[in-house]
């Protein structure tokens, strides 16, 4: 098995290369979209060639080779932090830089502002439990200004201000066609399973569509808010500037400026839910806006939840040459380079600290590595500790389905694909409940 994989490798290491030095004059920095399958291995993991580096998936613990993570709590110069007020004021904006320079992009001053409006309500929807709200974002100017439409459900009942759960969805966000539906009825696009649960226990919920702010493909810079943001003449962002994340990021915010001003929600206690690419995201909003009291990431995996130092599944060569856009223009020069990076996934969960931080995985979700994001979350418990928190608990990965809630680190481990389960739900509510209740 092993032999005939190498053969496969090489030779489309030999074709894969003519083809890339053909593509070179067209894209002579970014292969963007010039996926290599090779196909998947015994366990039905999925295996890719990385054309830069020639390097191919791992899914063997005896291959991953010995990493040394950044410490969060050492500076760029080599001083240690010793106190929170140090992490607060110095060590954390400078990973903040890090961020926005080397890795997701900063957000151009030319951003433009949001101009939020009601345009529809439900006082009778899920069966007269809920109030539904249909609240649309306009960024830009025209009739053909990007739009981000937001839903609400808050519970019929509520007397006073409720903790909102906003869920940035691949769907979702885009009207109340399916709101009157009943408890065992279809949810609406992009619903949490656990709807019914969230308005029982006083809560509301939100939903936004992420493409809505930016649309996720290569070279689709004017399709939402980053090319909003262009002088005349520029075709994409600056090296340092927004990539597709920080954009969605930067949406999330825009959203939170509204739950500031709705009466009906509690401001200060907004949890955010995104999932895989958009894990990554909700990790990277609330690291810039501390306005999101609690994150839920689910299988965020490579440069969100797991380690990128960790080789195992996609990695960041993967990254770069598949999504690119995601990313700012500088994220290129960490191909090859990873344990080189100033920044990794434990540091990015850490810059949420002190707030609670959920993750979760999957078994049968290997590519975005599981045990690489329950190290994560074990690497970001001294900033948690130093800031006077619980961190995750535990050092060994504890048993499958067995979610782990005691501390501001959050986790659980579920027997299935990439996907946000039922299970995973139940649990981040009962984590959330030591915080909304």
């Amino acid at each position: 098995m092993h032999l005939d994989l190498r053969r496969r490798t090489a030779l489309l290491l030999i074709v894969t290369g003519c083809v890339a030095l053909r593509g070179l004059a067209q894209q002579p920095q970014n292969p963007q979209g010039r996926t290599t399958n090779l196909g998947t291995d015994p366990n039905g993991n999925p295996i890719r060639l990385a054309l830069k580096t020639g390097h191919v998936s791992n899914y063997d613990e005896a291959k991953v080779r010995p990493y040394t993570l950044p410490d969060p709590l050492v500076f760029a110069d080599g001083r240690r932090v010793a106190t929170a007020q140090e992490w607060l004021t110095d060590r954390r904006p400078e990973l903040i830089r890090s961020y926005e320079t080397e890795i997701y992009g900063r957000v151009p001053t030319t951003v433009p502002s949001v101009r939020w409006s009601v345009t529809a309500t439900d006082a009778h929807a899920r069966s007269d439990s809920a109030v539904m709200k249909q609240v649309v974002g306009t960024f830009g100017e025209g009739d053909a200004a990007p739009r981000i439409n937001l839903t609400m459900y808050v519970p019929a009942k509520a007397t006073r201000p409720v903790p909102m759960i906003l869920l940035v969805n691949f769907g979702g966000g885009t009207g109340p066609s399916s709101a009157r539906g009943g408890p065992n009825a279809p949810l609406p696009l992009g619903d949490p399973p656990v709807a019914d649960e969230i308005l029982a226990r006083g809560w509301g919920y939100s939903t936004i569509r992420y493409q809505d702010i930016q649309a996720d493909r290569a070279n689709a810079w004017n399709e939402g808010v980053i090319g909003l943001t262009f002088a005349a003449g520029q075709q994409e962002p600056r090296a340092d500037e927004w990539g597709t994340i920080t954009a969605w990021a930067w949406g999330i915010s825009r959203v939170l400026d509204y739950f500031e001003r709705d009466r009906s929600v509690d401001a200060a206690k907004i949890a955010v839910q995104g999932h895989s690419r958009l894990g990554k995201t909700v990790l990277w909003a609330s690291a810039r806006d501390p306005r999101i009291a609690v994150v839920f990431s689910s299988c965020a995996g490579e440069m969100g939840s797991a380690l990128a130092r960790r080789d195992w599944g996609e990695t960041v060569d993967d990254m770069a040459q598949n999504f690119g856009w995601q990313f700012a223009g500088n994220f290129q020069k960490w191909v090859g380079r990873w344990n080189e990076m100033p920044v990794d996934a434990h540091t990015l969960i850490a810059l949420s600290a002190p707030r609670p931080v959920f993750v979760t995985g999957g078994t049968a979700d290997q590519w975005a590595d599981p045990v690489g994001e329950f190290k994560a979350l074990v690497a970001a418990g001294p900033v948690y500790r130093l800031l006077g928190k619980k961190d995750l608990g535990v050092t060994e990965l504890p048993p499958l389905d067995t979610p782990i809630t005691s501390g501001e680190l959050g986790w659980h481990y579920h027997t299935g694909p990439h996907t946000a389960t039922p299970a995973d739900w139940k649990a981040f509510l009962s984590f959330l409940d030591k915080y909304f209740k």
